[in-house]
C-alpha cells in the first residue's frame, strides 16, 4: 500500500511540513510513504491543443505534445493507492501550480474517455491506455492559508479528483496557518488525515468521506452558483441542479434523483458530456471550412502577437 504526499508550497516552507505531519501518520498507519516537491519539478501551462483526448479516443492512446516532468508526476499518482496534497491558498483558492496540474489532467485523465478510448483500442487493435488510470483511488486536500480567505480552495482542490473519479476522503482548510507547526491541536488533525489515507487505502471499494459535511449531499461542496431571484441553485463542483431552502434553520439542497445520472463525477455525466464535446467538436471541423468563417477570421488578423524580442529591445 502507497500513499504519496505531494506538496504545492515553497521549497522546506509550510506546507512540505504539513504534508510531511500527514505523511507521518500514513506510515505509522501502516502505508509506503513517498513525498514530492512539486516547485522542484518542470510543469508547463497546458496549451488546449486536445491532442491527449484525441490520440485518446482515436485508440492510440493518450499523447501529451508538451515535453516536461508531468508524465514522471502523472507516473507516480497512478501507482500510489493513495495521495495526500497540501496547497497554498492563492487569492481564496488553489494555487498557480495546482491549477496547472488541474489542467494537465484534463480529458486525458477522465475516466469515462479512458473507458472509451480502451474500446476503440480493443476494437481497433490499437494503443491501450494505461490501466492504472482507471484504478480506484484515495485522495485527501489541505488547504493552507495565511489569512481567513479561502471560501473557494475546497471546490477547487475537489476538481482535481472528479476527472478521474478518485474518493476524496478528507478536504481541509487551514486558515491562519502559516505557524500550523507550533499548534498542537492542528498537528494532531493534520496527522489524522494521513492516519485516514492509509485506512482508506486498505480498503477503498468500502472508504469514505470523513471531512465537514458539505451542503450539497453528493459531493459535500459548499460553493454554488446561485439562480437571480430564485431559489434554483447548481453545485460549482458535481453540475447537480437543484434548489436552496431554509429548513429549520440550516440551507438543504435538494434536487431531483434523476440529477445524478447527470453529475460530473458520475460515469452516465462524463458520457453525457462526452457526447456533448464530441458533437461541438464535429460541428466546429466542419465550421471550420467554410468560407464565410475564414472570412470572419481574416477580418481580427490586423494585429499581430508581440514577439519577445520586441519586448526586451523597446
Amino acid at each position: 500500500m502507497k500513499v504519496l504526499g505531494i506538496s504545492f508550497g515553497t521549497k522546506n516552507g509550510t506546507n512540505d511540513t504539513v504534508c510531511k505531519v500527514a505523511l507521518k501518520g500514513a506510515q505509522e498507519a501502516g502505508a509506503e510513504v513517498e513525498f514530492i516537491q512539486m516547485s522542484s519539478l518542470n510543469i508547463k501551462h497546458c496549451t488546449g491543443c486536445c491532442a491527449c483526448v484525441k490520440t485518446l479516443l482515436s485508440g492510440k492512446g493518450s499523447i501529451c505534445v508538451l515535453k516536461d516532468d508531468f508524465e514522471w508526476l502523472l507516473d507516480k499518482m497512478k501507482d500510489a493507492d493513495g495521495i495526500v496534497v497540501s496547497d497554498p491558498i492563492f487569492e481564496e483558492g488553489a494555487s498557480g501550480l495546482f491549477h496547472t496540474i488541474m489542467d494537465r489532467f484534463g480529458p486525458r485523465t477522465d475516466r469515462g474517455n479512458n473507458i472509451i478510448g480502451t474500446k476503440v483500442a480493443e476494437a481497433t487493435n490499437g494503443k491501450i491506455p494505461d490501466p492504472r488510470i482507471l484504478k480506484d483511488k484515495v485522495i485527501s486536500f489541505m488547504g493552507v492559508g495565511g489569512s481567513d480567505w479561502g471560501t473557494r480552495v475546497q471546490c477547487e482542490h475537489a476538481m482535481l479528483a472528479l476527472t478521474p473519479m478518485w474518493k476524496i476522503i478528507d478536504n481541509s482548510w487551514f486558515p491562519w496557518a502559516k505557524e500550523l507547526i507550533m499548534d498542537d491541536n492542528r498537528l494532531k488533525e493534520v496527522y489524522q488525515i494521513g492516519v485516514n489515507i492509509a485506512e482508506a487505502a486498505k480498503d477503498i471499494e468500502n472508504a469514505s468521506y470523513k471531512g465537514e459535511e458539505g451542503l450539497c449531499p453528493h459531493c459535500h461542496n459548499k460553493l454554488f452558483y446561485l439562480e437571480p431571484g430564485t431559489n434554483k441553485a447548481i453545485c460549482a463542483l458535481c453540475g447537480i441542479v437543484g434548489e436552496v431552502n431554509i429548513t429549520d434553520g440550516k440551507s438543504v439542497f435538494s434536487f431531483p434523483e434523476e440529477q445524478l445520472q447527470h453529475a460530473h463525477d458520475t460515469l452516465p455525466g462524463k458520457f453525457i458530456h462526452g457526447d456533448d464535446i464530441k458533437n461541438m467538436e464535429g460541428h466546429f471541423a466542419q465550421v471550420r471550412k467554410t468560407p464565410e468563417f475564414k472570412e470572419r477570421k481574416a477580418r481580427y488578423d490586423f494585429v499581430k502577437p508581440l514577439q519577445i524580442r520586441e519586448l526586451v529591445t523597446k
